[in-house]
């Protein structure tokens, strides 16, 4: 029989947990025998009455039994982590993360070797922060066993037992915890766990670069990065994965300035806090082994940022054009971040908004232009196809461009041929 651990208190039935998906995959693994129980950042945030986007179970089926059982049930079963015992049940194109119940038996600061259980006790005991070894049964009954509600509701950010044993399991963990701080910290620092992170942050080099990419990436988007960022810094751990990290006023203030319809992005605000040029930026993305687009993206950032001033109206237009909307606005708030934190550190008044508001309401309302004529045009009217085609459309797009591309069809057809004319 499976060990159940103690219940310590309820939570009320919360929508996700009646919803048609969650039934369908809970009522499945119940009735392989599975006593499936939710974990992980849906119960964290049904606590703190947060949203809650993503759903964990636990259960101490291993995973071949969690395929049959789902399969059996008709939902789809995706192996996403068969060997870690992580199997992604997905309804109606809704995905469900199922892990096994797991006790470490050799960890080496990078990744663990661990046998299944069915001791909910024993799982608990190798998380690594007490609000992530809670346990919610789906009639609401908790199971949690460190008091990680009590710190959830505290805003207690607290590691499972000694901080330096869960660190030294797990290099990791000592960046999940400035994360878990940044999103759900509101008391000071639990000193015990500011102290193993300093002695155990040279550690952080051993690392995979993906690994502390994705755990950065998660940290930026937190609503208090900024300050989590600077008490990293003070901590000296920034100085052992990201000492390009400086401009925490900045962060800060881009983050005031990500509201309404602009949702946080990991890549835009890492351009906030990083003080490099784009060789630096170009290092920080191989150094962390960004992806293909963030890493352009970081760079084109970092490039444009310094000489980006878009002006109203039709100068407005002329960038987005050349840049597109999605960089331009990226631009336009990390200009905007930074004229705010330069007025704070000079203790002067904060910059107007009326021009940055300006720039936004272009990239909202821009529709992508198209030059109206093309190459087939200007060898229809005589022009030697290659390099002379290809100048005479840089010609003509100029003088698109600068018209606030107005001009029409046919007077574009005027201004080729008025360049053969020329010739």
């Amino acid at each position: 029989m499976p060990k159940t651990g103690r219940s310590t208190g309820r939570l009320d039935t919360q929508s996700w947990m009646t919803a048609k998906g969650t039934r369908a995959v809970i009522a499945a693994l119940t009735e392989a025998g599975g006593q499936p129980r939710f974990v992980g950042g849906c119960v964290r945030d049904s606590i703190v009455g947060r949203a809650v986007r993503d759903i964990d179970i636990a259960t101490p089926l291993p995973p071949d039994q969690v395929m049959a059982a789902l399969e059996k049930a008709g939902i789809k079963a995706v192996p996403t982590g068969f060997a870690h015992g992580t199997i992604t049940a997905v309804h109606d194109g809704e995905p469900f993360e199922i892990t096994t119940l797991r006790r470490d038996i050799e960890t080496d600061g990078r990744h663990a070797r661990v046998a299944y259980t069915d001791d909910w006790m024993a799982d608990a005991e190798r998380r690594d922060l007490t609000m992530n070894a809670i346990f919610l049964a789906p009639d609401g009954t908790l199971y949690d066993p460190f008091g990680g509600a009590e710190d959830l509701r505290a805003g207690l950010v607290r590691f499972v037992g000694e901080p330096a044993a869960r660190i030294e399991e797990d290099v990791l963990r000592l960046l999940r915890f400035f994360r878990f701080q940044a999103w759900y910290g509101t008391q000071a620092p639990d000193p015990k766990a500011l102290a193993a992170c300093r002695k155990l942050a040279p550690k952080l080099p051993g690392l995979s670069a993906e690994r502390v990419w994705n755990e950065t990436r998660r940290l930026l988007l937190a609503p208090n990065a900024a300050s989590v960022f600077a008490l990293m810094e003070d901590q000296d751990i920034l100085a052992h994965f990201l000492p390009e990290a400086r401009e925490f006023t900045r962060l800060n203030a881009l983050a005031g300035l990500e509201i309404d319809n602009i949702e946080p992005q990991p890549v835009r605000r890492m351009a906030s806090v990083i003080d490099v040029d784009e060789t630096g930026a170009r290092a920080v993305t191989k150094r962390l082994k960004f992806s293909n687009t963030e890493r352009e993206r970081l760079a084109g950032l970092i490039r444009e940022e310094p000489s980006f001033a878009p002006g109203p109206g039709a100068s407005a237009r002329r960038q987005l054009y050349r840049l597109g909307p999605e960089l331009f606005r990226d631009l336009a708030l990390l200009g905007q971040a930074r004229r705010l934190a330069d007025a704070k550190a000079s203790r002067k008044l904060p910059p107007d908004m009326a021009d940055f508001v300006a720039a936004l309401a272009e990239a909202t309302s821009w529709k992508p232009r198209k030059l109206p004529v093309g190459g087939e045009d200007a060898k229809g009217l005589g022009i030697t196809p290659g390099p002379p085609v290809g100048a005479a459309l840089v010609n003509v797009e100029q003088w698109w461009i600068e018209g606030d591309f107005k001009a029409t069809r046919k007077q574009a057809l005027d201004k080729l041929k008025s360049l053969v004319e020329e010739d």
